[in-house]
């Protein structure tokens, strides 16, 4: 098991993925790509975004309410999380 997830998007959806198990939510179609995680925090992320016709943007992601709607153990699936990488869709 690694102890990094993967970020990506994939057309108008952001895919978390971690230990085989892959979150897919909604996100803005003229997102092209996360180019970079400044931050992991426990469930939040801070991460460089590209959007169409725009300069590369801060954003801001937390996982905590999308994991409470899925009824995940929030802290047996965020605890071994070390590190977030951005990978990029297919």
């Amino acid at each position: 098991m690694n102890n990094y997830a993967i970020l990506k998007n994939d057309k108008e959806y952001t895919i978390f993925e971690f230990n085989n198990q892959i979150i897919r939510f909604a996100t803005s179609s003229k997102l092209e790509k996360y180019t970079k995680v400044i931050e992991w925090d426990n469930g939040y992320l801070v991460v460089m975004a590209k959007y169409k016709n725009m300069d590369e943007v801060e954003e801001y992601i937390d996982l905590i309410p999308i994991l409470q709607n899925l009824y995940y153990d929030i802290d047996d699936f965020l605890k071994p999380i070390k590190e977030v990488k951005v990978e990029y869709a297919a």
